[in-house]
């Protein structure tokens, strides 16, 4: 949050004042939590400009909110495999913009993409990258990575990739298996001759793929029954 507030000259609270704030949330609403083994608490911090101004101009004034919902699962159907589509002309992200935050503006742009995956039957697009479209970057609210044997590769961090701390978490516990982590450019073929893809995120936690289609061929994955996601 204060690195996004930085970038859209907001001003952020203290680390102090964040964790009061979730804290008190919770536990104010400690009774919709649901059981370990079905659901969460979903935790979500809001930074929003407020007053009187018309004006392109940094707000005045700013509230900061916490607000937490009960969610079961992310995708309809549960932990299931998801389907997704590789979009081809819709960008997430350019370089110079505010990919790299949790910018609202991020998920106003893919709205008409996902609307239209979801009504061809995928549950989530893969985005690719606004320069050569050919990179693979996010899906609309997660990180992406693929694996092929004992390597485990995600898109290199940069101006349009969200540092996610569900992704980092990932990296450090694949490190620690023995897995080798690659943080590197992405080539969309890659798909094609993976074992696993899979995405991860606050609220989707962590999710095979099981199928991914790009220009109407698909590749089906899970015949090594998503071991390493």
């Amino acid at each position: 949050m204060r690195v996004g507030a930085d970038r859209m000259c907001m001003p952020a609270p203290t680390i102090e004042q964040f964790v009061e704030a979730v804290t008190s949330t919770v536990s104010a609403n400690e009774r919709w939590v649901p059981p370990s083994n079905k659901g969460f608490l979903h935790v979500q911090p809001l930074l929003m400009g407020n007053g009187p101004v018309l004006s392109l101009i940094p707000a005045p004034e700013f509230i900061f909110l916490i607000y937490v919902t009960p969610v079961r699962n992310y995708f309809e159907g549960g932990l299931k495999p998801i389907n997704v589509v590789v979009e081809n002309d819709i960008h997430r992200a350019t370089l110079g913009g505010v990919g790299n935050i949790k910018a609202i503006g991020n998920y106003a742009g893919i709205m008409k993409a996902q609307a239209k995956a979801k009504a061809n039957g995928f549950s989530d697009v893969l985005y690719l990258d606004s320069i050569h479209n050919r990179y693979l970057e996010e899906f609309s609210t997660a990180n992406v990575f693929i694996v092929k044997d004992n390597t485990i590769s995600t898109p290199v961090l940069g101006r349009t990739i969200l540092p996610g701390i569900t992704r980092k978490s990932i990296i450090e516990i694949a490190h620690r298996q023995g897995f080798k982590v690659e943080e590197r450019l992405v080539p969309v073929e890659e798909l094609f001759d993976a074992d696993e893809v899979f995405c991860c995120g606050n609220a989707v936690c962590v999710l095979p793929v099981g199928s991914i289609t790009l220009n109407g061929k698909r590749v089906d994955y899970g015949e090594s029954g998503f071991v390493v996601s």
